[in-house]
This record gives structure tokens, sequence and C-alpha cells, in this order.
């Protein structure tokens, strides 16, 4: 079953992640996991390697690594390349997923032994979404984090908008070098900065309207899953702050250009978008407590899946990294009740005690699968085993 939506040909719906190699990629000099299309759970202490498998599936997803844009850095030690190859099972065919870099080299992105020209046109092909400790920079960072996510959710359906966005930053760059020799040179050509004008406004006001109405559609998805999560214990809010939300982009840069010529930049739009996050009306980085503003983060991962999941017909891939960190009991067994639910596909869960993962499907109908990962070795667990170390 193939389909196509904005310019997406999308693979088979029950598409999932049967085999993943690995090669001198961060901790793991080798190694081969099977996977089960349901669940999978990682298991093993803290720094052991249990997140660097997730971030490995990661990369065949998103060509890059969830963690370290530096592709360099997430080769093993000393050695001269890193390889990630991923197998994935549908009813009709099976694709091959590679990637590999090598020292000083470009990185080599290979659909069934095709290479990529543009690794953009891989995006969105194999839908993913990975809920991490490190999710916590939405909140506590800057609002490049904010718009990184907003893009990272609308780049999985809508290559236009991906398109777009390359084509905003790269014009932003000219107008920015332009602004800057305009004062080196203490002379001003309003002509030759309004030819950038043109172009970053035909881009920006695209970008802001699909981020616009993203948004609009997000939110309830969002409000549902924290309500899930939380029992309905608070409210929360996601507020879109755009300088295009009130002004066109047009008068937006007329109304900054005085600004922009003293400061030697474009101060003014699509790259200054953020999104405020409440909790029942105040800022939550200020007013949530570490267990709501985990909370707060699952549910947007849980409403990008189910977005996703929706628009494009595909269930995604969901990575599940430390989710017991700030969370007590009675949230933890809420949201395993969800992710354990008919509407969500293959699960990878990494967790430091392998019983407590155990129990949540031994008895189960879920089929599952368990590795307990040590200094950069999988070993595979059987259920005789797990049943044995319960008792």
């Amino acid at each position: 079953m193939r389909t196509e939506i904005n310019g997406f040909d999308l693979l088979n719906p029950e598409m999932y992640l049967k085999k993943l190699s690995i090669l001198n990629f961060k901790n793991y000099t080798e190694a081969e996991l099977e996977f089960s299309p349901q669940v999978n759970c990682l298991t093993g202490n803290n720094g052991e390697g249990k997140t660097n498998v997730l971030d490995a599936i990661h990369y065949l997803s998103f060509c890059k690594s969830f963690f370290n844009s530096i592709d360099s850095q997430n080769i093993l030690h000393d050695s001269p390349f890193f390889l990630i190859q991923g197998t994935y099972n549908g009813e009709d065919k099976e694709e091959e997923i590679y990637c590999g870099l090598k020292r000083n080299q470009k990185k080599q992105f290979k659909r069934n032994k095709k290479e990529y020209q543009r690794l953009a046109d891989h995006i969105g092909l194999f839908p993913l979404v990975m809920i991490s400790p490190a999710d916590s920079e939405l909140i506590t960072e800057g609002s490049e984090s904010r718009r990184r996510f907003i893009d990272s959710v609308i780049a999985q359906f809508d290559r236009n908008y991906l398109e777009d966005l390359i084509a905003y930053n790269k014009v932003l760059s000219h107008r920015n070098a332009l602004l800057k020799q305009f004062a080196d040179s203490r002379k001003f050509d309003i002509e030759s900065l309004e030819i950038w004008d043109i172009q970053l406004i035909e881009y920006g006001t695209k970008v802001h309207e699909k981020r616009s109405n993203f948004i609009n559609k997000f939110i309830p998805i969002f409000q549902k899953y924290y309500e899930l999560i939380s029992g309905g214990k608070e409210q929360v809010g996601i507020n879109y702050i755009s300088h295009l939300n009130e002004n066109t982009f047009s008068e937006v840069l007329i109304k900054a250009l005085s600004r922009d010529r003293a400061i030697e930049y474009t101060t003014v739009g699509i790259h200054k978008d953020d999104l405020e996050f409440t909790i029942n009306g105040y800022p939550l980085k200020k007013f949530a407590s570490q267990g709501q503003q985990k909370s707060f983060l699952i549910a947007l991962k849980l409403a990008q899946f189910e977005f996703i999941k929706n628009i494009k017909n595909s269930t995604p891939i969901l990575l599940l990294d430390d989710i017991y960190d700030k969370l007590d009991d009675l949230r933890v067994k809420q949201l395993m009740n969800i992710v354990a639910s008919d509407n969500f596909g293959q699960l990878f869960i990494t967790d430091t005690h392998p019983t407590r993962l155990a129990s949540i499907f031994t008895g189960s109908e879920t089929d599952f699968k368990l590795y307990h990962i040590k200094e950069g070795n999988a070993e595979e667990v059987t259920k005789n085993q797990l049943s044995e170390a319960s008792n």
C-alpha cells in the first residue's frame, strides 16, 4: 500500500524496524539487534549505551543524531568511520536504510542501496517520535529549541515547508550580510535590500501560515494527552508568539528597518518565533514542578505522534528514553496504558530496571523483546530468563 501526501511517497503504514546493525557508533564497536514489531525494552545501568541504540534508530529516520548535530563526534573514539543500517519490514516489501560516515568526508545516506542527493528527500518516509530527558531544553532553553520542535513535526508531513524554511534561512543570511556591508561601508542602498526583503516576505509568510495552522490543530490533541497523563489535575496551554501574528511581514520589516541597520542584522521575522508554555495560566518554567514539566513534555510528544499518524495515515515508531525519571508511579502507569494501546505501533523503551519493564508486558498479549545493555554490548534476555529472575 502506498500513498502520497504533500509530495511524499509514503511507505506501508504498518512498516516497522526489523533489524538494526551498528558499527563504531558512539560506545558500540559492533552490534546487531532484531526487534519485535510491538514492544522492545532496552535495560542496563546509566552510561552503558541504551540511549545510543535509540539514537541510531533516530539517525535512520532523520539522517542525524537526536543529541549531537556534529556527526563526526558520534564515531567511536579513534575509529575511522561509523555505520548504521536498518531493515524495515512491511506487508509487501522490505526497506534497507544505510547511514555511513568516514572522518573528514561527506555523510552517505542510502535507501535500498541508492544514495540520496538531498537528505531532505528522506525526511518523513519513516516517521518517528522520540521522548527523552533531553526534551527539557524545550522548557529551559531559548526559542530556537521550540522552533526546532515545530519544524521537526511539520517537516515530517510537508516537504514544501522544509524547502521554504531552508530558502528563508538562506535569504536571511544574505540580508544580514548586506546590512553588515552597509555599516562597514557607511553606505545604505534601499533597492539592494528590497531584493532580499521580497524573498524573505515570500518564504516567511508561507512558513508562518503553516506554523499557525499546525499549532491551532495541535493544541487540543496536546491538552487531551496531558489530561490523560495527569488525571486532569492541571490546565495547560501553548501560545504561538510571532511578529507576523498581528501585522504583515512587509509592515514588520519597515518598522524594524532603523533598528536592523543599527544592530546590523534582521531583528524581526519567523526566525524569532516562539512558543509560550503555560500551566493554570502561568509560565510553565516558573510555576510547574519537575513532574508536571515532564508530563507536559511527554504530552507534547504524544500529540506529535498522533498528529503525524493522522495526517500521514502512517504509524510512527515511538522511542521512550528513561520515562521513569521525575514521574510518579501514577503518571507512569497512565503513560504506559496510553502507549500500550492499539493506537501505537512499534515501541522502544529504556529503563535501568529489567524486571520493572518486563512486569508491564509479561502475561499480556503484547509481543515484546528485551535486551540487556552493558558497555556497548546488547544481549537478548529470553522470557524464560525473565521468569527465573522474577522468581
